[in-house]
Formats: C-alpha cells, structure tokens, sequence
C-alpha cells in the first residue's frame, strides 16, 4: 500500500482541512488560472439546494449522454472510492488519472495557503473535464454556493433544488441566510430554475436573480410534473415544452421534483439552441440514470434499500417513501448519523416506520457515538441493539430479517458506503445488477 501512488495521493488528500467555504474564491482560481483555466473549455450547469443534487446531476448527465454530449459530472461526496466524484459519460475516472490529475493540481505550488481538500478535489474535476474534452459539464456544489469553490464557473443555467435548515455553523442560522448562500450561484444574465417553496427563500432568490438580470423560473409556477394516475409514468408541464409518458429510474415520489428540475433545465436549454434532444432523448436518459446510494434496492430476499438520508428533509422523504411502498412488513432500520445533523429529529422520522433499529457508526471521526443514538431512541417503541462497524450492523439485520422483511440502511452516505462495500464482499451472488 506504501508503494501505491493512487492511496498515497488519497491519504494526502485527505489529511487536508475539511471545509474552507469561508475563506472565499481567491484560491481555487489561481489554482485554475495556473492549470490553464480548464473551466472555461466546456460548457457547465450549476446545481446546488439541499436535497436532491446529486440525483439531477445524475438526470442532467445521463440525458446529455443519450443526446450524444461528451459529459462530465462532478458531485460529492463518494459512498466508496473518491474516483466516483470525478465522472466521464457516467464513468469514474481511473486510478492513474486520479493520480495524474492530483499530481498536476499539487504542482501548481507557492500559493497564500494550503487547499482544503474540496478546493482540491474540484481543482481536479475542472481540469480533468478539459484534459478529456468534455462538451458539458454538471457541477453539484459542495456546500451552499456563494463562496462553494465551484462557484468559479460561469454555467449555461443554474438550478437550485430546494431550501431545508442545514450547515447553520457555515451557511446561516435561518432560511433566508440559507437561501443566499445558494442563490450566489445565479450568475449575470444566466438563467436558473428553482425548486424552493418557502416565501423568504424565494424572496432572496428573487432578489439575487434580479439583482443579476437572470430569468428566474419556479417549480409549481413556471415548470411542473403530474403523475399520471394509476401508473409510475409522468407527463412535464414546461416553460417552452411539454414532454409526456416519462418515466424515472430512481425510486420514491420526491424523485418527481428532482426530474422535474432536470427537464426544466434541459427545456431552457433547448430553447436556447444550446442543446439539441428530443422528447425521446429525455425519456431514455431519465430511465438510464443511476444514482447509488438513495432509495437502491441491492438484495431481494430480505429486501435491503440503501439511502443515504442525511440530513431531516431526506429522513422525511425515506419515512414516506418505506410506509406507502412497504406498510405491513417488518422493517428494520441500520442508522448512524454525523455529529453536524439533527440526529433527534432525523431519528424521530425514521423510528416512525421500523420495528426494530440498529444503531452503528460509521468510520469517519464525525459519526454520532451509536450509544449516544440509542439512548435518544429510547422513547419510541421499537426493539434497539448496538452493532459496530457498519459492516457487523448490516451482516446482524439481514441475518435476522425473515425473506419477506426489508432492511434500509439509512442516516448517512458514509454509512451507505461502507455498507455497500460490505454487501459487495460479502453477498456477491445475491447482490440485484444495480447493487454491484
């Protein structure tokens, strides 16, 4: 391991300073300025929001496939190797690529302080989209947007998915400082479309896109998608078209928004003469996305869903999701949570539709102690036991689990990784095609 440049380039990375969202946009674009501005060779859509980004990257690069684009898609964090944040047509990059492009960003040199490692890491993304020439690129925020080091782009289109509390220490402690921070993504002139419902975030998203004289559209006013009855398809209402019969390859209702977002970009886009797909084109790339990780079912019997659901709005939607699609069967729930979550509330949500909860962590130092989480669900009436590692915690419940129960493993990525690492090494055999 000593010897491997790919772990020793990781462990470099990794031991540099987690979040550097306050320290502005100054360093990341002399990094990019050294390397040759390799942002400014392909075209961008900027995501941010606090749920759902990653799944309209995954709808946005997987439609720009299927209309024959080279794309690249940058989104964070991994569930289990870092390639997976770096993606060419839906494919990570390789080891020695990692290495490559790692080497080229740290050669950069004598500069006011050390990256962060997100700094860093996106640094990478933007040079290894030009370095494989890449028509467009989707670029998820890390955290926020204003001062996120993606923000040195200057997209297409904008979309912010939706406004929830989170990263208070960061962002602000109300929604509408919140809101700000996300809106500082909407650039001059650059259109966006947004999913926030509540009147103070839209307020401040209206005002920054004024500010900006950026058209501005809003699910449920300008877009929106309807769920034809009786059936899993959808038809989108949108701004200058209207696309029926589609159908999503992620599970769960609140996918309806994030697809909805996704075609409302691709509609400006189109109209603009900056994209050329059809109704056909949309309908495939919708039904090949993949994203890991979020409502994925991995085995059968018992049944075992991953999701990450991190933070309350997304423990929300996973409670609603199992309860619809799974009322009468024995549910138990894996969970551990990071320390800068919720984790009373979050667990509230999902105690809700489980008998019985294990309580675990996850490797990552910032993980809730699983006891500290088992006292907290003491006032729910479920069964409860403690396993750790995440890997002994998921190998219990589905040793338990009867073949008609379901196992969701839940409260954290970092969870999800390692659990789908586990299952990968232990249940090969029975792992669905989507799992491997």
């Amino acid at each position: 391991m000593k010897n491997d440049p790919y772990a020793r380039c990781l462990e470099q990375m990794f031991r540099l300073r987690r979040f550097g969202i306050k320290l502005g946009l100054d360093l990341i674009g002399t990094i990019l300025d050294r390397l040759g501005n390799p942002h400014t060779r392909y075209r961008t859509i900027h995501i941010a929001g606090t749920n759902g980004k990653g799944s309209v990257a995954a709808y946005l690069s997987a439609i720009l496939k299927c209309a024959g684009y080279r794309v690249g898609r940058y989104t964070s964090p991994h569930l289990e190797r870092f390639n997976e944040r770096i993606c060419i047509d839906d494919r990570p990059i390789a080891d020695d690529e990692v290495v490559d492009t790692y080497r080229r960003v740290r050669n950069v040199g004598d500069l006011d302080r050390e990256p962060t490692f997100f700094e860093f890491a996106t640094a990478m993304a933007l040079d290894a989209f030009a370095r494989h020439r890449v028509q467009w690129a989707v670029i998820e925020t890390g955290m926020g947007g204003r001062l996120d080091a993606t923000n040195v782009i200057v997209p297409q289109l904008s979309v912010i998915t939706n406004i929830s509390l989170e990263h208070k220490e960061y962002l602000g402690t109300g929604l509408a400082a919140i809101a700000g921070e996300k809106a500082g993504i909407i650039k001059p002139g650059v259109p966006a479309v947004c999913g926030a419902r509540q009147a103070a975030a839209r307020g401040v998203i209206t005002a920054r896109a004024e500010k900006m004289s950026a058209p501005l559209y809003f699910l449920g006013r300008h877009y929106r998608v309807r769920k034809k009855p009786g059936s899993d398809h959808f038809n989108y209402h949108g701004i200058h078209h209207k696309w029926r019969d589609l159908h999503t390859s992620l599970i769960g209702r609140h996918q309806l928004e994030n697809a909805a977002h996704a075609l409302a970009a691709c509609d400006l886009l189109k109209n603009r003469g900056q994209l050329d797909l059809d109704r056909n084109t949309v309908a495939r790339g919708l039904a090949m996305a993949r994203w890991p990780g979020r409502l994925e079912i991995v085995m059968h019997r018992p049944l075992v869903i991953l999701d990450g659901a991190h933070n309350l709005a997304a423990a929300r939607n996973l409670a609603r999701h199992l309860e619809s699609s799974y009322r009468g069967r024995k549910i138990t729930m894996v969970v551990g949570i990071l320390d800068d979550k919720p984790f009373a509330s979050i667990l509230g949500h999902l105690a809700r539709c489980c008998r019985k909860m294990i309580f675990t962590q996850p490797e990552i130092g910032r993980a809730v102690p699983a006891r500290r989480l088992y006292r907290a669900a003491a006032a729910y009436n479920i069964e409860r036991q403690i396993h750790v590692p995440v890997a002994e915690a998921v190998g219990r419940a589905i040793e338990a689990a009867g073949a008609d129960e379901v196992v969701c493993i839940a409260g954290s990525l970092y969870v999800v990784g390692e659990a789908k690492t586990a299952l990968s090494a232990w249940l090969p055999s029975r792992m669905t095609e989507d799992g491997k």
